[in-house]
């Protein structure tokens, strides 16, 4: 009960940041979970996320990028005792989200997360301008829709939340619409 209760807690808490410094293209960031720590930098469209204190392969992840890294969170929103780090980055007006899972503290896996272009009524009114976040347990994708004859700069159709959670995939984590809010 007591180790259910300090992951529950440690879930709970779900972003701890060392340091962050972020301008228009450089990001630089430390987060740390369950003994796990990820240094989080980006410059010029590209990434690089440094783990420490997994049992098997801290080997460092190097990608390209479109756009810039706005932001990252570290969490365990499966609570497995295993986090996960992810970085939201954007590219003009769409967001994007990158996101690894500490794989039992061992090594790191990408997490994937399906486009929302395969789903037509996800896409209706969808103009990117999109948000991710990390809120309560689930991974928050936000965006303004847009009605036919809104104006880039001018939506009214209100906003749409999608809400996921990590589950396992056949081969991997996969981040699964869980909710659609829209307000």
């Amino acid at each position: 009960m007591k180790k259910i209760s300090a992951i529950l807690l440690g879930s709970l808490l779900l972003s701890t940041t060392a340091s962050v410094f972020a301008d228009k293209n450089t990001f630089n960031g430390s987060f740390k979970l369950h003994g796990i720590q990820f240094k989080v930098i980006s410059q010029d469209k590209h990434l690089r996320i440094i783990p420490s204190g997994l049992a098997i392969d801290n080997s460092p992840i190097e990608r390209d990028i479109e756009g810039v890294v706005t932001g990252a969170s570290i969490g365990d929103i499966n609570v497995d005792g295993s986090p996960e780090i992810y970085i939201y980055s954007k590219d003009k007006d769409k967001g994007s989200l990158i996101a690894y899972s500490a794989n039992n503290k061992k090594s790191l896996g990408e997490i994937y997360l399906p486009p929302i272009t395969d789903d037509p009524k996800l896409t209706k009114g969808y103009r990117g301008h999109d948000d991710f976040m990390m809120v309560e347990g689930i991974i928050a994708q936000r965006f303004p829709i847009y009605k036919d004859n809104d104006s880039n700069t001018k939506p009214t159709g209100g906003w749409r939340q999608l809400q996921y959670k990590l589950t396992k995939g056949e081969a991997g984590w996969v981040l699964k619409l869980d909710k659609v809010l829209e307000f």
